[in-house]
């Protein structure tokens, strides 16, 4: 907006001048006016400028385990539920465990009554009542049972359907007195940290970017926000088909604001240049390929060529051509030529003597 109004005031600047070039009233000493072209101007200042690649992508989570039970039966509790916090390990879903109870009922049983019998033919055998190959078959059998109690212990305790990974419950597809099978999934366990986000970004800019260089988020979602993060990996391939490969950013300590799903858009700094030479983007002219500025000296505007740098944040660098601290014109180098006298607009000291040379031509 003050950049607009500037502009306006350029304007009617202008067209007073033009209007005063009309008086047929002269100067009272006879001498000569000529009309200086009102500008706008600002100083060139240092500053750090960076160089970023901006892209957009999908927020997901690094981590995420679809839930099948390990065991088919009917679902009898539903221990958690969409939205909660878990680690790995704790209980979901119970599925009915009557069957297996009884199972391990009968093989226990039948463990102790071989057990016995072991106990009693090694004796029997340390006597040399009977053969050895008696005492044998019997432990054989012994070792197996027990071998059958602990599977069946293990089957009992599959009817506990566990998260396999801390996170979030963020998905749940079953009820209470459904059948399920080993096939089909039930929960979905989504680890929230760290939150990432794959980019295909075209083959130019593999050169630049590298592991660990930062990057910065900002998601619809949160307006106003900024997250930091950092190029997890890069893939050495890049695909023949776009021109692309895929970087893959982590956002690790972003206190649980990101969710999976949620839309970015990133800016990776893959440079960064201290006391650099800075000017408004609007004071850079372009022309047949070549940069230049209006410089103004002593309220004298004259042409020069500059070679630009980085752009970032509404500046140009400028490698070549002006210093820090010269006034370049930012609004008005249309009506400019090289030596042109110019009036700078919000300048009070300009101001001030272009009213009293309007009182003394008066």
């Amino acid at each position: 907006m003050n950049r607009m109004s500037g502009f306006l005031l350029v304007l009617l600047t202008v067209f007073l001048v033009g209007c005063s070039g009309g008086n047929s009233q002269a100067p009272a000493n006879g001498a000569e006016t000529t009309a200086r072209i009102p500008v706008e101007v600002e100083q060139a200042g240092l500053g750090t400028i960076s160089a970023f690649y901006s892209a957009t992508a999908t927020l997901e989570a690094d981590g995420e385990s679809r839930v099948v039970p390990r065991i088919t039966g009917r679902i009898v509790e539903i221990v958690a539920e969409e939205g909660d916090r878990v680690r790995a390990g704790d209980v979901l879903a119970r599925i009915d465990d009557d069957r297996l109870r009884l199972e391990l009922a009968r093989a226990e049983a039948d463990l102790s009554r071989l057990r016995q019998d072991f106990n009693r033919q090694r004796e029997m055998h340390q006597r040399n009542l009977i053969a050895t190959e008696i005492v044998e078959r019997l432990q054989f059998e012994y070792e197996a049972q027990r071998t059958q109690v602990e599977l069946v212990r293990l089957e009992l305790s599959y009817t506990d359907i566990t998260a396999p990974i801390d996170g979030v419950v963020s998905e749940r597809m079953v009820r209470v007195g459904n059948m399920v099978n080993t096939t089909d999934p039930v929960f979905v366990v989504t680890a929230m940290e760290p939150i990432q986000a794959v980019l295909n970004v075209p083959e130019r800019e593999l050169a630049r970017l590298k592991p660990g260089q930062p990057a910065r988020l900002q998601v619809d979602a949160l307006p106003g926000e900024v997250f930091v993060g950092q190029i997890a990996r890069i893939s050495p391939v890049v695909d023949a088909a776009s021109g692309t490969f895929r970087v893959t950013v982590e956002l690790a300590e972003h206190g649980q604001r990101l969710r999976p799903g949620m839309f970015g858009r990133f800016h990776i700094v893959h440079d960064s240049r201290e006391q650099a030479v800075l000017v408004p983007v609007a004071a850079v002219m372009s022309e047949d390929g070549r940069q230049s500025v209006f410089v103004v000296n002593d309220s004298q505007a004259q042409r020069r060529a500059v070679t630009v740098g980085y752009r970032n944040n509404g500046e140009y660098e400028i490698t070549a051509g002006i210093e820090p601290g010269e006034r370049v014109v930012v609004t008005g180098q249309a009506s400019l030529r090289s030596g042109a006298e110019v009036l700078i607009l919000g300048d009070s000291v300009e101001l001030e003597t272009d009213r009293a040379d309007d009182e003394d031509a008066s």
